[in-house]
């Protein structure tokens, strides 16, 4: 009488290692929008849009749509492989299992910033504290959870709950934080130099007008919107105060390919002015190809003299 399943009295069965998987998926969800927020306010926030236009403020909007999904794919490449490192760890082994938990899901964290290095090119120094140090607070919450009465749907309702609450709060106050983002005023003398992207890409501007152009993106036909020629050899230039794309205000650059290769291209002035970018984009602003050239180690030529410049900025979609 009164035994249920499991041949447990009541028919319940206590939270324990049965629901930890979904209780870190929750956790996992419940921590994402934060995530993303903390590297859009980082990352994103008081940037240039490149043109597109509220882009930040959509992927926002898009983030708890898909906080299901990334809390399974974080659980499943992060916290549960790390749970299972750590109870391969040596019966007499010092040291509670959280802290055996946490640091396997740091070291995983690593290896995935590495992975990213090696098949994608991602920095290892811009990525390495977001991979390894998202594991920290669903480790340390799932075990200060071991032994209480929540199911692993209790979990998820306080893990969205609270996530909720934080993602709307955190992110009315980062938003009036980040400001709007001013362009950098350069002018035709600062802006001479070595520029390139990724794939060979590459733009050097010289003082007097001349271009030296290497796989350098430009419009190609006049009635194709989006399409654009890889344009070698020499051309010219001219600085342009004030554009029609993305914003009339802004400075620019204007590049005339020679030898017949596409069309003159507006190429906007963007970054900052110690890591100034120049970018176009082709086809529809929404949904378009961005290309960002990123000034090159080495010298520029201003005001008559050679200066040294910085290396480019963030990575950028290559050009």
């Amino acid at each position: 009488m009164g035994r249920g399943r499991a041949g447990r009295p009541g028919g319940r069965r206590p939270a324990g290692t049965d629901d930890a998987g979904s209780r870190a998926i929750a956790l996992c969800a419940g921590q994402a929008p934060l995530v993303w927020l903390a590297w859009w306010f980082t990352m994103e926030a008081g940037g240039d849009d490149y043109g597109y236009g509220g882009g930040g403020y959509l992927g926002i909007c898009c983030v708890p749509l898909l906080v299901p999904f990334a809390g399974l794919l974080h659980a499943a490449v992060q916290i549960a492989p790390a749970a299972f490192l750590a109870r391969l760890r040596p019966g007499g082994a010092p040291g509670p299992g959280w802290a055996w938990h946490l640091a396997a899901s740091v070291l995983i964290g690593a290896g995935w910033s590495v992975l990213g290095r090696v098949l994608w090119g991602w920095p290892a120094g811009d990525t390495l504290p977001w991979f390894a140090g998202a594991g920290v607070l669903p480790v340390l919450v799932l075990h200060a959870l071991r032994g209480r009465p929540w199911s692993a749907g209790g979990v998820w309702l306080r893990s969205a709950g609270a996530g909720l609450v934080l993602f709307v709060v955190l992110g009315v106050t980062a938003a009036s934080l980040a400001g709007d983002y001013e362009p950098p005023r350069l002018s035709a003398a600062q802006l001479t130099g070595n520029w390139h992207g990724a794939h060979g890409s590459s733009l050097r501007l010289s003082p007097g007008g001349r271009a030296q152009l290497t796989r350098l993106p430009a419009h190609g036909g006049v009635d194709e919107e989006g399409d654009f020629a890889l344009c070698d050899g020499t051309g010219t230039w001219t600085y342009e105060q004030g554009g029609d794309f993305p914003d009339p205000d802004r400075d620019g650059i204007l590049v005339r390919p020679g030898g017949g290769c596409g069309q003159e291209t507006y190429w906007t002035v963007g970054g900052t002015e110690q890591d100034p970018e120049l970018f176009v984009l082709f086809g529809d602003p929404d949904t378009g190809d961005l290309r960002i050239l990123t000034r090159d180690q080495g010298v520029s030529f201003g005001s008559g003299r050679l200066r040294a410049t910085v290396p480019g900025g963030p990575p950028a979609t290559p050009a």
